[in-house]
């Protein structure tokens, strides 16, 4: 397959270097660039150039631009270079649908290398050493709890990308969340996802990386290893091929493990395999961390020590060559002699303390340097301008020395940057230099902290010979390079480069004699910028800390204030002057002041309240019931209360903190933006994060999230910046673990929207989300009044819902269900409360809103953890409850709550399924989960119903770890054909299969019936299931009820007798002995039952069951993948 032509998506040197191998191939090749990147030297070296809509690196990202760049401009091949797009497995799919070729790997290798987590699980399942970690997105609090497990210092990456970015070493718990927040914001803006991982960090490791090549035929050679261990912060500097100080075995298991895993994903093109491996033990250890699907920087190097043009290939093998048509299958790793070094030039200011801040400008000077064994690839030339807003590389030198000694390669790559003469811009080449000539780095002893350990040393000057001259730069005689502009005038810079083409007219300043300099402070620019104001005049007395002039420089105002009590003495520049870093603007001498001016400043008033922040205020003023009279008053008429007042009677005082609380409806063609605020604050939607409950527990189990619909804006709606407020909400809780409450009154998805043409109307994440936080964190759904379609369908897949006695809920609306054309309704008539409470749909009824709130801090509880302070009742009672007399009813519900701690009973879908009572409680503040049989149901028998709530509900406690406590007194599973017509069959069986793949720990008490499949249905299939299972003197055991198991046990012995009343004296007295075996204190004799207990003992053999048990590890991932709706 040839290549008509290969569109070049990356820019400077990569795209230069990128441009001259298409050309050697024969190859047209297409630059593209962005509006600002115009003067970069790879716009010129491509046959073609193509201009991107927009600036900076965004440009370089907008993958259908440069696709559809690609297509309008006969390319049929797209080279990523790296960075940008090189690991986009969304831009290889891409170009793969619109029949371009992607130059590098395949879509699914990018995205398994770009998820770190799953490359080191491949890693391992390739039998290829890694660190201790996790492999997938973690919460701060997993890194956390990870760096306590290590015991040691760990690593916090980025999921995605690579270079180093989004990365922090951790030595102490207390940095983790700040680590953790910084990893997170680099990710988000360097791969566009903020998904974090953690490992264990190695202290004293090397960084060695093996470069591999695969083609379509499943082929795999490696080309040798790179030493990358000089890295500051994570960021390589200087590079090295082959790795000095490498035994030839430890070399052979890197390289068979790089192979390895690359053969296991049958990898195609150009691939490095990264390792650390340790530093100082007599068998070093290595261990596999990232993988870059990609070229890399580094790859000069490589191509120096092999003689492999790697860039070339890359573009032969997309073409369909394979290593043998490349002569590569055989290539002979032990002829490689010699070193090759890779040294990073970057545009960079180091100060003194080591650490680095960006440099900019126009280069005055760009000759880099030259001779045998010397390369550089770069893209600078003298009168480029610089762009801070693309990444600061300017070039890379290279060198090769055929010796066998490291320290030839060494001092041929200092003299090759001694002769780099670079003017204009501040560069590394200093530090470069330091860094080799270090004693360390001569020696191999580098390890990847050795350059942060080393900074301030490294970072300065370099005092061996510069091998370049150094040509007088035109400079005033106050030492400022200075150029007058108005910085008013928004076309002052092009009125100044076409008025000052050949550069060489600058302002007059005033020169200063080197005698008067002595007595003298200069006040300094800390940085090139443009003069806005210079607010003093030559003999004006100033303070020390009075501001004296201000700077502009990127768009931003820098103060510069005076640094002692003084007398104003030289002005050197004017306002609109463009001042160099370090130049002095004005000279004080020291005096002191006179009377007058040596009052302090007055303190600014702390209270007073600037433009700015009042601009704010009376923004969110538009959101307060205060400022909503007409919306207040409404509600109040429809029986309602304000989501505020919900909100604030929910959470604890002072702790919700609102989220997009200035958002508004998207109907900006419909309304004005003052009446957008007015009528729709928030977008009827008020959400934000709090703590509930915080009396009772601490602040991290009182943790919360609240969402809560506004029915009076434009009723509860669910529109366009609705959802993406949603969305927001949702993955705060599921990243933070907070639990949720959401109050969901409104009528479904929104009509009226702003539209810019057609659309599917369901591309939107919200219910994903929302569902995928089913079983991770608990879900309290609360409605009053009317809720319909889209918010029903929040409510639904809530863990629990309470609704007040006015809800009607529905699936659909009036509207919708006229439309269909199944008649008119009115809203009360779709859904009410005397249909969705009997049918399961409401878990629990309650009055009002008032009621609502409180009954869902209580349901919450329950998941927060244990109470501290609890009463109990009388258990002797307990002894009283059951009547002796076999066919007397008792009332379970008088039993639950004389077990439980007082007023701590939660009965759960009351209504539904009554032969099963599921209630939450607690033993000695402990939460519990309760299922009971209910006798004044079908005598306790279960039916499809309670089958259905009984599993549902153990479902729940499981996924929270909360224990459920068994009270049985069942006479078995419900029969009939009525039974069997509602499904029994299939509906029964969810609780054998809930119960027997329970994780917690289930407490069985036999009350009285325990018959058949019924009990065993109660117990997770089996007496022996339960941490215990006892018995009160009551109970009673059968197979089946035992008067049906005596006519079929004896059925023959009976049919002898002709009598029929000596038939029924012997069906009688059989029936007599059955019971009599089934008593608990005869039945347990056979074993199966742990204990026959005094029933006023049951809540201790409660208590001791809680203390009994392990302490419950936090999880770091659900139990299961969501709970079930019904």
């Amino acid at each position: 397959m040839s290549f008509s032509g290969i569109l070049i998506a990356n820019r400077g040197e990569i795209a230069i270097r990128i441009a001259r191998a298409a050309s050697d191939l024969g190859i047209r090749s297409v630059a593209v660039f962005s509006s600002d990147d115009e003067s970069s030297l790879h716009v010129i070296k491509s046959d073609e150039r193509v201009l991107l809509p927009g600036k900076g690196a965004a440009a370089y990202l907008d993958m259908d631009s440069i696709i559809s760049a690609a297509k309008k401009n006969n390319c049929d091949a797209i080279h990523p270079g790296y960075g940008f797009l090189s690991e986009q497995a969304d831009f290889a799919k891409k170009c793969e649908l619109e029949g371009v070729t992607f130059i590098g790997p395949k879509e699914k290798h990018l995205r398994l290398f770009g998820d770190k987590g799953a490359a080191r699980d491949a890693a391992r399942s390739a039998s290829v050493p890694v660190l201790n970690g996790i492999n997938q997105p973690i919460t701060l609090e997993e890194a956390e709890s990870f760096f306590e497990d290590v015991k040691g210092s760990i690593l916090v990456k980025a999921i995605a990308g690579g270079g180093g970015r989004g990365t922090r070493l951790v030595t102490r718990k207390s940095e983790v969340r700040e680590a953790f927040a910084r990893c997170q914001a680099e990710a988000s803006v360097a791969f566009g996802c903020k998904d974090l991982y953690v490992e264990e960090y190695l202290h004293q490791a090397r960084h060695i990386e093996i470069q591999i090549v695969g083609d379509g035929s499943g082929n795999i050679v490696e080309l040798g290893e790179r030493e990358c261990s000089v890295q500051r912060r994570n960021q390589k500097v200087i590079e090295i091929a082959p790795c000095p100080n490498l035994s030839q075995s430890l070399r052979q298991d890197i390289v068979a493990s790089a192979i390895r895993l690359a053969k296991a994903q049958g990898y195609l093109s150009l691939g490095t395999f990264e390792f650390l491996v340790e530093l100082n033990s007599t068998d070093p250890k290595f261990f596999f961390i990232e993988a870059n699907a990609r070229l890399q920087v580094e790859h000069t190097v490589t191509e120096e020590i092999t003689g492999v043009d790697l860039v070339r290939s890359q573009i032969q093998i997309a073409q369909g060559l394979t290593l043998k048509d490349l002569r590569l299958d055989n290539i002979n790793s032990n002829n490689r002699v010699g070193f090759a070094i890779q040294a990073r030039v970057n545009m960079e200011k180091i100060r003194s303390d080591g650490t680095v801040l960006p440099s900019s400008g126009v280069l005055s000077a760009y000759e880099p340097p030259s001779g045998p064994g010397v390369r550089v690839d770069g893209f600078g030339y003298a009168g480029y301008r610089t762009n801070t807003l693309f990444d600061s590389l300017l070039a890379k030198v290279i060198v090769r020395d055929n010796s066998p000694h490291l320290e030839n390669a060494i001092r041929k790559m200092v003299r090759a940057l001694s002769e780099f003469r670079l003017e204009g811009v501040q560069s590394n080449l200093s530090f470069l230099k330091n860094i080799l000539s270090h004693t360390d780095f001569v020696n191999c002893s580098i390890t990847t902290r050795w350059v942060d350990e080393h900074k301030e040393e490294l970072g300065m000057p370099w005092l061996g010979r510069n091998l370049c001259p150094e040509l007088p730069e035109q400079r005033l005689g106050n030492d400022a390079a200075v150029a007058k502009v108005d910085s008013n005038d928004p076309l002052a810079l092009f009125n100044y480069e076409s008025d000052n083409v050949s550069g060489d007219e600058v302002s007059e300043g005033v020169p200063l004699g080197p005698l008067e300099y002595h007595e003298l402070t200069g006040l300094s620019s800390p940085m090139q910028g443009t003069i806005v104001t210079i607010d003093v005049m030559e003999g004006d007395e100033v303070r020390a800390e009075q501001q004296v002039a201000v700077v502009e420089a990127m768009k931003m105002e820098h103060v510069i204030s005076a640094s002692l009590n003084g007398v104003v003495r030289r002005i050197t520049m004017n306002v609109g002057d463009i001042v160099r870093e370090g130049d002095p603007i004005i000279f004080l001498e020291a005096a002191e002041l006179s009377p007058e001016n040596e009052k302090a400043p007055e303190s600014i008033n702390l209270e007073y309240i600037r433009s700015d922040l009042q601009e704010t205020i009376d923004r969110h003023a538009f959101t307060l019931d205060e400022n909503r009279p007409e919306a207040v008053e409404k509600r109040r008429e429809r029986g309602g209360r304000m989501p505020r007042e919900n909100i604030f009677e929910l959470v604890d005082e002072g702790s919700f903190k609102e989220y997009w609380p200035l958002v508004v409806a998207r109907q900006h063609q419909r309304h004005d933006m003052e009446t957008l605020r007015k009528r729709t604050p928030g977008d009827g939607l008020v959400a934000g994060t709090c703590t509930i409950n915080g009396s009772l527990f601490d602040e991290e189990s009182a943790r919360a999230a609240v969402v809560h619909y506004d029915y009076t804006v434009l009723a509860g709606t669910q529109g366009h910046r609705h959802h993406y407020k949603l969305d927001r909400m949702f993955d705060l809780a599921s990243r933070f673990q907070l639990p949720l409450v959401v109050f969901t009154e409104g009528g479904g998805g929104r009509p009226g929207d702003d539209m810019v043409g057609p659309w599917v109307a369901f591309d939107t994440y919200t219910f994903t989300q929302f569902s995928k936080l089913s079983a991770a964190v608990p879900i309290v759904g609360v409605n009053h009044g009317r809720c319909f379609a889209g918010n029903t369908a929040l409510l639904a897949c809530c863990d629990v819902i309470i609704a007040t006695k006015n809800s009607t809920i529905g699936m659909g609306g009036p509207a919708m269900i006229e439309g269909g054309g199944l008649g008119v309704y009115t809203p009360e008539e779709v859904g009410p409360m005397s249909s969705q409470v009997p049918n399961g749909v409401v878990d629990i009824l309650v009055e009002d809103e008032a009621e609502a709130v409180q009954i869902a801090k209580k349901y919450l509880s329950y998941f927060q953890g244990s109470l501290k302070h609890w009463e109990a009742h009388d258990q002797l009672v307990l002894r009283h409850i059951v009547p002796e007399n076999r066919l007397r009813l008792y009332d379970m519900r008088e039993l639950i709550q004389t077990i439980a701690d007082i007023d701590s009973v939660l009965e759960i879908r009351e209504k539904f399924g009554i032969a099963m009572i599921t209630a939450f409680i607690r033993i000695e503040g402990k939460p519990l989960g309760i299922i009971a049989n209910n006798p004044h149901h079908l005598s306790g028998a279960i039916d499809s119903d309670a089958a259905d709530k009984g599993a549902r509900f153990i479902q729940l406690c499981d996924a929270f770890d909360i224990p459920v406590l068994s009270l049985m007194d069942c006479p078995g599973i419900m029969v009939g054909p009525e039974a069997e017509a509602a499904a029994l069959v299939r509906h029964c069986a969810r609780m054998f299969n809930t119960g027997a793949n329970l994780t917690i720990p289930i407490f069985g008490v036999v009350v009285r019936k325990a018959y058949g499949l019924g009990v065993q249905a109660m117990c997770g299939g089996s007496s022996m299931v339960g941490f215990f299972t006892v018995a009160w003197p009551t109970a009673e055991f059968a197979a089946m009820n035992i008067e049906g198991a005596v006519k079929l046990g004896y059925r023959n012995e009976l049919k002898a007798i002709d009598d029929t009343d000596k038939r029924l004296n012997e069906f009688n007295k059989r029936v007599d002995q059955e019971y009599e075996n089934s008593k608990a204190v005869n039945a347990a004799v056979g074993g199966g039952l742990d204990d026959v207990i005094d029933p006023a003992e049951t809540r201790s053999w409660i208590s001791a069951g809680l203390k009994r048990l392990p302490p419950c590890v936090p999880r770091k991932q659900k139990k299961y993948p969501y709970i079930d709706t019904w």
